[in-house]
C-alpha cells in the first residue's frame, strides 16, 4: 500500500508541473561560496549575503589569479550568476 501511494505520488508529480512560487529552493552562502571556488583558480576575500532590489543576493569578493579583486553576486533562491 506504501508503494502505491508513492508510485501515485511520483505520477502526480511529473504529470503536474510545479509553477514558479511553489517551492523554494535556496543555496547557502557557503554553497555560493564553493560554486565561484569551482569556476576559476580564485582566492575568497569575504562573503556575505545582502537585500538587494528586494532578493537575497549572496556576494562573494574574490581575489584573481591575476591580482585583481572581483565581486561574484549569487541569487540566493536560484543559485544563478547575476550581472
Amino acid at each position: 500500500m506504501k508503494r502505491l501511494a508513492l508510485l501515485f505520488a511520483l505520477c502526480i508529480a511529473l504529470v503536474c508541473p510545479a509553477r514558479a512560487g511553489d517551492f523554494m529552493v535556496k543555496i547557502s552562502l557557503d554553497q555560493a561560496t564553493r560554486q565561484v571556488l569551482g569556476s576559476g583558480n580564485h582566492r575568497v576575500l569575504g562573503a556575505q549575503t545582502l537585500m538587494i532590489d528586494g532578493r537575497e543576493v549572496h556576494v562573494i569578493k574574490v581575489l584573481t589569479p591575476g591580482g585583481r579583486v572581483r565581486y561574484f553576486r549569487i541569487d540566493a533562491e536560484t543559485g544563478a550568476l547575476l550581472g
